[in-house]
């Protein structure tokens, strides 16, 4: 059978990225807890580079699906289950490879300026950090985003009791942190662990007060 899709193309224009994107796939999780999670990928995007001739140079992956942990309120115990939307990326160029996990943790932070001048009170907002890190030794997603929870000023929780609201708010309002305090708490706690080649650390805070979001950005090659 003719592979008409493998035949040289005389028009000589390299193609940055070509291939399939959307596929939906079940996948198989296995937890810190020893369990193991069915979940739904997102979307599944495989993609590669192709020179003029038509052979492949650099091939892409990149797959995001949602990862869920139990958490136990800080007063009640109430136990609920929060998602968190992760990622593996990886590519390959000749001999060249790499892959990445990702991990997107909601969390609070308040405002230490804000803090600082008001008599009363602070403004705090949701903010989203993004942690990447290179493939290295063995590490579970549960210990990133518990690294990422205890650098800002609260974790979320989906479900609290009003003696949980109580604590979380008054925690929160002991720990304020501007977003690049944020990265750095993230940067510093990731970088002990010596155990990534090399890792980012994004967050942006939805400012309550301000129509617009604070963001801030570091990595480590």
């Amino acid at each position: 059978m003719v592979d008409v899709q493998s035949m040289k193309d005389e028009r000589r224009i390299p193609i940055q990225k070509v291939g399939v994107k959307g596929v939906r796939y079940p996948i198989i999780l296995k937890d810190k807890r020893a369990h193991i999670q069915h979940t739904m990928p997102r979307f599944l995007n495989m993609l590669q580079k192709l020179c003029q001739e038509l052979k492949a140079e650099t091939a892409y992956s990149d797959l995001h699906f949602p990862y869920f942990i139990e958490k136990k309120a800080p007063v009640s115990g109430q136990v609920s289950t929060m998602s968190y939307d992760c990622s593996y990326e990886a590519k390959v160029s000749g001999k060249a490879h790499s892959f990445v996990v990702g991990v997107k943790v909601p969390v609070q932070t308040v405002c230490p300026c804000s803090k600082a001048i008001s008599a009363y009170g602070a403004h705090n907002q949701r903010g989203l950090v993004t942690l990447k890190v290179a493939l290295g030794p063995f590490f579970w997603i549960e210990d990133l985003v518990a690294m990422v929870e205890e650098s800002a000023s609260s974790d979320l929780y989906t479900l609290l009791k009003r003696e949980d609201e109580k604590y979380v708010t008054e925690r929160a309002y002991e720990r304020p942190r501007f977003v690049e305090d944020l990265v750095r708490e993230v940067y510093l706690r990731v970088e002990e662990l010596g155990k990534f080649p090399s890792f980012s650390v994004e967050a942006e805070n939805f400012e309550s007060i301000h129509n617009h979001s604070a963001y801030a950005y570091v990595e480590k090659k």
